[in-house]
């Protein structure tokens, strides 16, 4: 999981006058490593295939390429969750949701990470949800009372500092930290002039098209 260090544009401002800060950016780092290595074998397979197949096996190796390269993009690489003191993006699979933080309701976490706007609900695919995460987090919460905040040089009785932004919290699933901060965002930017507006939700046609055509040809070079 990784999150951008939120540094402002050189020579950009908002419309209140103040720096805009670039995109904070969220995605699932081990779902990246996987799509990685499912490509590279994949590809492995595939050039041999072509390379070294015979009869229909090369044009059928060839012709499931985009049947199996662009949902692996799809799910694996391209989900996000981009957010600066404007919008909130989510990058699912085959859509994108670019929701005005004035247009969010709320974002939670239960089984899943949702995102609700303008009454309706939408998945956060880049936010996986753990619950052995979850139960780990809350049996190190349950540990650490008054030892972690000894831990930290804190006299007893008084309140912990709150958790610096983007630092591993071991008391909190990392989904659970991601949505706290981006509902923090929400309610602090709500109110901005230029955090109003719709939301505007875009199929991913560039992943979509290619799927398609790649497997009408699969077919056909089967059935040929």
């Amino acid at each position: 999981m990784t999150e951008s260090d939120g540094k402002p544009h050189q020579g950009s401002a908002g419309s209140d006058g103040e720096p805009a800060y670039a995109d904070r950016v969220y995605r699932s780092i081990p779902g990246v490593i996987s799509g990685v290595l499912l490509l590279a074998v994949a590809g492995w397979l595939i050039g041999d295939a072509a390379l070294n197949g015979t009869g229909k096996t090369p044009w059928v190796s060839l012709a499931a390429v985009p049947v199996f390269a662009f949902p692996v993009i799809a799910y694996t690489l391209r989900p996000a969750v981009l957010a600066n003191d404007r919008r909130l993006v989510v990058r699912n699979p085959l859509r994108t949701i670019t929701a005005p933080w004035a247009s969010v309701d709320a974002l939670r976490a239960g089984y899943s990470v949702e995102l609700l706007a303008e009454g309706r609900k939408y998945q956060v695919w880049a936010v996986p949800v753990s619950l052995r995460q979850r139960k780990r987090a809350n049996r190190v919460a349950q540990r650490g009372g008054d030892q972690h905040a000894s831990r930290l040089g804190l006299a007893v009785g008084r309140p912990a500092p709150s958790v610096v932004e983007g630092a591993p919290d071991p008391t909190r699933a990392w989904s659970d930290q991601v949505v706290g901060i981006l509902q923090e965002l929400a309610e602090r930017n709500a109110s901005r002039p230029d955090a109003a507006g719709p939301v505007v939700v875009r199929w991913c046609w560039w992943i979509i098209a290619p799927t398609l055509l790649g497997l009408i040809a699969l077919i056909a070079v089967i059935a040929a």
